[in-house]
């Protein structure tokens, strides 16, 4: 027997994961969305060849895409926010499957807060909600709360703004 569908305020449905960057909020925000291209790996791939570069348009309405080495391109999220230097949305149009989901009605959220610690210290608060939006198979999601999922971004998204910061 098929378990009920989770509804949505079931708290399993949403990830999160937040780290500090000694860097001020204004900076973190253009380097997480300027520098996207550092922050996604490249492992994380739905195309038959390697990646290029990835690409996140600055602005609500633009989209989020992988471009192969091969020219072919990959859209996988839209920027449903875009707010400099608070926050950033992005819809996660990928299913359960890994594979692109075309109905934004079965598409998650990811939001991106930065909050100032201090004058040079930002927090970086990711929350990843509404997986259950992906309908069945939207557990196998949990996993990305973890190891090489959004704490990977997010620590190569630390070394980004290290590196901002040296360049200083």
């Amino acid at each position: 027997m098929a378990s009920p569908p989770a509804t949505p305020q079931d708290p399993t449905a949403a990830l999160h994961v937040d780290i500090v960057v000694d860097v001020p909020r204004e900076r973190a925000f253009r380097v997480f969305t300027e520098r996207f291209d550092e922050v996604k790996p490249r492992e994380h791939n739905l195309f038959a060849v390697p990646i290029e570069r990835t690409v996140l348009e600055p602005a609500a309405g633009g989209t989020v895409y992988d471009v192969g080495t091969d020219g072919s391109r990959c859209t996988w999220a839209r920027v449903l926010a875009y707010e400099p230097a608070d926050r950033l949305v992005l819809s996660w149009d990928i299913s359960p499957r890994w594979q692109l989901e075309p109905d934004p009605r079965r598409t998650s959220e990811v939001e991106i807060r930065f909050t100032a610690e201090d004058a040079e210290r930002t927090r970086v608060a990711l929350e990843h909600r509404h997986l259950d939006r992906h309908g069945e198979g939207w557990e196998s999601f949990t996993s990305l709360g973890s190891g090489s999922g959004w704490p990977l971004y997010l620590d190569r998204f630390r070394g980004a703004t290290q590196q901002d910061a040296a360049r200083s």
